[in-house]
């Protein structure tokens, strides 16, 4: 199955950015928030690396420039 990409290269980089700021958030606080931020932020690096959200999907959403 391969997704057509629907995530741009603006929005990858801020989605890697975050995710790895909060992956890093995560490891330094204790409690329940820490297990929210690690999986809001694997979910960011995971959807900026592969290009692809399923909720824009979802939502019609494409922030890929056009060619």
């Amino acid at each position: 199955m391969k997704f057509q990409k629907n995530v741009g290269e603006t929005d990858k980089k801020i989605r890697i950015t975050l995710g790895v700021v909060f992956v890093f958030l995560a490891t330094q606080i204790g409690a329940w928030p820490r297990w929210i931020l690690l999986i809001l932020g694997v979910a960011l690096i995971l959807t900026g690396l592969f290009q692809f959200c399923g909720l824009y999907n979802l939502f019609g959403v494409n922030t890929c420039e056009r060619k």
